[in-house]
Parts: structure tokens; sequence; C-alpha cells
């Protein structure tokens, strides 16, 4: 009985000191949110985006910091205007590490509102899609996301991917702390009827597309709020559900072979990004007992066989060493996945019946921006292809 305890201790440790050791890179500390009321009229800012907010955290002792880390009952609902600078560089957050606005070089809120009852964000959520053509993106973060992080990090991809329609953050009760993986996992598992909750009424709302985009543990919280909408056979949200994009999967293989199952194959296939240099995924994966996580699995045709297409990153620049979050942080990647976002062909295929042609010929006019080549390996249930990013 020692040996297995011994080795358990051991694995334990080195899990602990690898985590430490990578943890800075995974997350940050919170920081207050500041507005600065008049920020969007400044020449030195590039635009000013409406975030529409629900969420299973609990408000923050210091209302500052709007919402912390803890669980709060049942769904909040919030809107957060974020100015983006001039300055900003594609896949970059600036953010001010002393707590200080500045909105010529940092995101900076410019309004924060907090509703006391859905029917009052529903109608402000409402008016947002009809204005801005009758779409909305639902951004699920993943593990170790502060608030303030989920809000700059929807707020990026938005900008950075030209999205046209409506963003709305659904934002878990993530401690953001590296050594809480076990306290984040049970929160987005309390979580699971929230954001199905969030989905149904985005369903009812003026929209008439519905875009995911999931990251990291946010990917098992979102796969496991559309399996429940399957199991009431509403797993398109009545034929609303537009691109849902899984971003690093922090799901253990069989899970998501049990989850596909149970979905059914989608009418459009999810798009799956992974990368086999995912660091942050090993820690996962030793942590759930060595099992191999779909972000980084091995057998891209498997996959694709659950009815995706998947997307292999490995040889894409990602701006982390923990190569964790390249889908936002790579120039390349962040604007292929807009053009995928604006359009309805991209990677599920055109028009023309050819799933390889849009994405092809995008690739390559982003490769005239780069020095070196990278190839995204595309593995579709019809076919593999490869994307070329530079020359």
């Amino acid at each position: 009985m020692t040996l297995p305890t011994t080795l358990s201790f051991a694995r334990l440790c080195f899990i602990t000191l690898l985590s430490l050791s990578l943890g800075a890179c995974a997350g940050r500390s919170a920081f207050p949110l500041v507005p600065v009321a008049d920020a969007a009229s400044s020449p030195q800012v590039a635009a000013d985006h409406d975030i529409f907010i629900a969420t299973t955290r609990k408000k923050a002792d210091d209302p500052s910091f709007v919402y912390s880390g803890m669980r709060g009952e049942g769904l909040s609902f919030a809107r957060i205007d974020v100015t983006v600078p001039a300055v900003h560089q594609v896949g970059m957050i600036e953010h001010a590490r002393n707590g200080k606005p500045d909105p010529a070089r940092f995101f900076t809120p410019t309004q924060i509102a907090l509703y006391k009852e859905q029917s009052a964000f529903s109608r402000d959520l409402d008016a947002s899609i009809k204005r801005k053509g009758d779409r909305a993106l639902v951004f699920v973060h993943g593990y170790n996301t502060s608030f303030d992080a989920a809000v700059y990090r929807a707020t990026q991809i938005v900008h950075d991917a030209k999205y046209p329609g409506t963003p709305v953050l659904f934002t878990w009760a993530s401690a953001g702390r590296t050594l809480d993986y076990v306290y984040d996992s049970n929160s987005a598992t309390v979580a699971r009827d929230s954001l199905e909750q969030t989905l149904r009424l985005l369903a009812k709302s003026g929209a008439s597309r519905i875009d995911i985009i999931a990251h990291s543990m946010g990917t098992w919280l979102t796969m496991e709020a559309l399996r429940q909408l399957a199991i009431t056979n509403d797993g398109d949200l009545d034929g609303k559900l537009g691109d849902v994009i899984l971003a690093s999967p922090d799901i253990d293989i069989d899970v998501f072979r049990s989850q596909m199952k149970r979905y059914g194959t989608p009418k459009k296939p999810f798009l799956l990004l992974l990368s086999r240099d995912d660091n942050a995924l090993r820690i996962s994966g030793l942590i759930a007992g060595n099992r191999p996580r779909v972000g980084g699995y091995d057998d891209d045709a498997a996959l694709a066989k659950l009815g995706v297409t998947v997307a292999d990153l490995t040889e894409v620049h990602s701006a982390d060493r923990l190569n964790h979050a390249k889908f936002a942080d790579n120039p390349l990647l962040i604007q292929m996945l807009g053009d995928q976002l604006r359009s309805d062909g991209g990677m599920r295929g055109d028009q023309s019946g050819n799933p390889a042609s849009r994405v092809e010929t995008f690739g390559s006019a982003l490769g005239q921006t780069v020095a070196s080549a990278a190839s995204i390996v595309v593995t579709t249930p019809f076919e593999v292809f490869n994307v070329v990013l530079g020359q």
C-alpha cells in the first residue's frame, strides 16, 4: 500500500511544480475595471465594443472588480462597454497592470451596467442583436481566468475577428488561480444549466444565427450544454446554431466521444482546434490520471468521424509558451477565424461544394504578410488538406 501512495504523492508534487513554473503564462491576477466615461470619443481609440455578459460568478466584495471567482446563485447579467486603443496589435490584450486606465494604450471599460432583472437584460440584448444584423457570438472562457481577463479576451476576439454581430460573454466561476483546477472543474459543472439557459435566451431573441467560441475547460462546459439541448431535441437551437469552435479542448477523449454520440452528428461540423505542443493540456492530462485530452489528441481522422472538422495548429506560433491560446493570440489565426465566422463557407465548405477552397484562398492571402511558413492540417469528415500560412 505504501508504494502507490508514494507514487501518487510524487506525481502530485511534480504536477504542482510544473503548474507553478508555467502558471504565470496561463493566467494573471485580477485587476479592477475602472470606467472612463469619455474614452470612446478619443482619437486614440480604435473601437468601442458592448460586451453582454451572463455569469454564474458571485459579485465581488470590492465593486471595482465587479464579479469574483466565487460561485453565485444562478445567473446574473451585465454589460460592459470596452474600448480598444488605436495602438492595439492583433492577437494582443493590452491592459494596465497597475490598474490605472489609459484608453490611448490599454483596453478600457467606459460603462458597466448590472441588470437586476433578466427581462431588462434581454430587452437591451435583443435591441443590440437587431441593430447589428441578427447575429450573436457566445464566448466561453477556460480554466484559470479572472473576470476582467474574460471580459478583455472576449473584446479582443470580437475586435480582431471583426465579428459583425453582438458579443455575449458567458463567464463561469473560475477562481483565476493556477492550483484551483479541481475547483474550476466543479464550477464548470455547476454552470452547465446556466449556459443552456443563456443559449435558449439567445434563441428566443431576434438572433437568426448564434455562433460559439469555447476555450479549454470551457469546451467541456459547452459540449455539456449542447448535449443537454440535444436531449430535448433542440441541439441546433431551432436551426439558429451557427459555427461552434472548440479551441484547445480540455476534455478527456472518451468523454468527448460520449458527448458527441449523445449529441449526434452536427448539421454543421464543429470546428476543433488542437495543438500537440499544448503544455497546459499536458498538465491537465497528468492531473486526470495521464488521460489524453482532445486538444492534444494524435488521431485527427478518428475525431473527424465524430462529425467535427479538425485543424491541427501544432506548427503555428503562439505568443504564450504554454501554446494554449493560439486561436486568439496568433494574428493570422484570429483573422482566419473571423473570416470563418463572417461567412457560411470556409472550413465547412463553400457554395461550390469544395470545403477547402475558401480557407485555402484566405490562408494564401494571409501568408503574404509573414516571413516563415506554418502549415495547418485540416481534417474534415470528407477530406484532408493543408493550409499554408506564410511563404
